[in-house]
């Protein structure tokens, strides 16, 4: 079976055209031009904002012009991973996708689901026979690395007040809150030196885990990838002498790290001990784990030596501050059960010459918490002796259970699936929050298909569940009208 397959047809369709074209976060221009040409295709008025925001106006069904406007909301950008064995240009290449059952996943790279099947059931609806008043589809760029599209809305941009944002991935539930969030950027200074004429390069590198999305996923308790090597680091040099050249790991603020290598350099006859300590600690690493992280694994290798490898000084001080940076859930929610309330992800390190840089994302449907909680991020880094860059935070978005699209939403799920949806607020930042910071009054819900495992490899989508996504969507529309 292939995607011209599945119903409904015309949403597949756009999906899979969507996974042609490349459109990782801050690469979305050319998926942005294929929305403006569908518009002019069609012959429906669209616009491009100075960020690269789109929106296709839809005239409305006749006989429905006097219905509210409203707004299908998703982003256009995708989080780009891949299995390290995987042969992968995601700036030219399609993503291949497979069928496994009910499932559709893609061959050892993200999918893209997120959100790329809401985008295409927004386009869909254009091209099926669907019962709508007028229509603005509002497709947002750069979602994936901080909301920055909706962040660069303009006034004006859209004339609707009614929204609903096709970024949630848990059929049979309504979205009416999320976490806001912020990033920390921590810069250390190292210093360096020439390394020992008579040591030899070593690299020890973590891998294996599962990753996945660093709010949806984080109540897992999966693997840090980097907190990992960072104690596999530390327990080396509780025994052995060894020269730290450089660590990264990471790629997205989001994501939470799969991968994660240090280079160093020690003693050629210490590197078999180095190996079995390494080996030793990881063990031990996944039993605490408690079995959720089966792939994981430590490889330590013989490298080109270095030509400089940092001072003692300045790696205790890495090794102290990657120890004491938080990660993980912070607190869970005292209203909702089961909802993480406050959470930080240790999301990256590079080196860029003599600095460590250190990426870390707090959440949180508290502002205040999240902001202590970057407060004490910022002053580990400080302690340390680096420089704290903290991005303003993007708002969260507060229920309200009186809404009227809310209870269109739940009206038409309790008739078409014979019970009303599950009401949630997520662990995760929806554009809602900025969107309704940024149009005041927006009424708004979120709901999608059935997603597991965004922003990994493992990402796939439920093809059942589209079909039911597909009917309350119509529905709803049908109702609104």
């Amino acid at each position: 079976m292939s995607l011209n397959e599945l119903k409904p047809a015309k949403l597949w369709e756009h999906f899979g055209k969507i996974c042609e074209i490349p459109h990782c976060s801050g690469n979305e221009e050319e998926l942005g031009n294929y929305l403006l040409s569908f518009a002019k295709e069609k012959g429906l008025e669209a616009e491009k904002d100075a960020a690269g925001n789109i929106v296709i106006r839809v005239p409305a069904t006749e006989g429905h012009e006097d219905a509210p406007v409203i707004v299908l909301q998703g982003h256009i950008d995708m989080v780009c991973e891949k299995d390290n064995d995987v042969d992968h240009d995601f700036a030219k290449d399609t993503i291949k996708t497979e069928i496994d059952g009910d499932w559709l996943t893609a061959k050892g790279t993200t999918l893209g689901a997120d959100n790329g099947v809401g985008v295409a059931a927004a386009l869909a609806v254009i091209d099926e026979d669907v019962t709508h008043g007028p229509l603005e589809i509002l497709s947002t760029v750069s979602e994936e690395v901080g909301l920055i599209g909706a962040g660069k809305l303009e006034p004006g941009f859209l004339k609707g007040k009614t929204l609903m944002n096709l970024d949630s991935e848990e059929i049979g539930a309504a979205y009416i809150g999320c976490a806001g969030g912020g990033d920390s950027v921590l810069r250390l200074p190292l210093e360096k030196k020439d390394t020992p004429s008579d040591l030899k390069g070593v690299s020890i590198r973590v891998t294996g885990l599962r990753g996945g999305h660093s709010g949806i996923d984080i109540i897992e308790q999966r693997g840090n990838a980097i907190k990992i090597v960072t104690r596999i680091l530390s327990k080396i040099l509780s025994d052995k002498e060894i020269s730290i050249a450089s660590i990264e790991g990471g790629k997205m603020r989001n994501a939470i790290p799969r991968d994660a290598v240090a280079l160093a350099a020690a003693q050629s006859s210490d590197i078999g001990e180095i190996e079995k300590i390494a080996k030793k600690e990881v063990e031990t690493i996944a039993i605490e784990l408690g079995g959720r992280e089966k792939g994981l694994k430590v490889v330590v290798s013989s490298e080109e030596t270095p030509d400089k490898v940092i001072t003692e000084e300045s790696q205790k001080t890495l090794i102290d501050l990657l120890t004491a940076l938080p990660h993980g859930i912070e607190a869970m929610s005292y209203d909702i059960e089961g909802l993480v309330e406050t959470s930080t992800n240790l999301a990256t390190i590079k080196m860029d010459g003599n600095t460590a840089v250190i990426g870390t994302s707090t959440r949180s449907s508290i502002i205040t918490a999240l902001n202590a909680l970057s407060a004490r991020i910022g002053a580990a880094g400080r302690l340390a002796g680096a420089e704290v860059e903290e991005e303003a935070p993007y708002p969260g978005w507060m229920p309200d259970l009186d809404s009227r699209i809310l209870g269109v939403v739940k009206d038409v799920h309790k008739r078409e699936f014979g019970e009303e949806p599950e009401m949630k607020a997520i662990h995760a930042g929806l554009e809602c929050g900025i969107i309704g910071e940024k149009f005041p009054g927006m009424d708004m819900v979120s709901f999608g298909p059935w997603i597991e495992h965004p922003h990994s490899p493992e990402e796939r989508i439920n093809i059942p569940s589209v079909e039911s996504f597909w009917k309350l969507l119509t529905a709803v529309l049908e109702e609104m009208a």
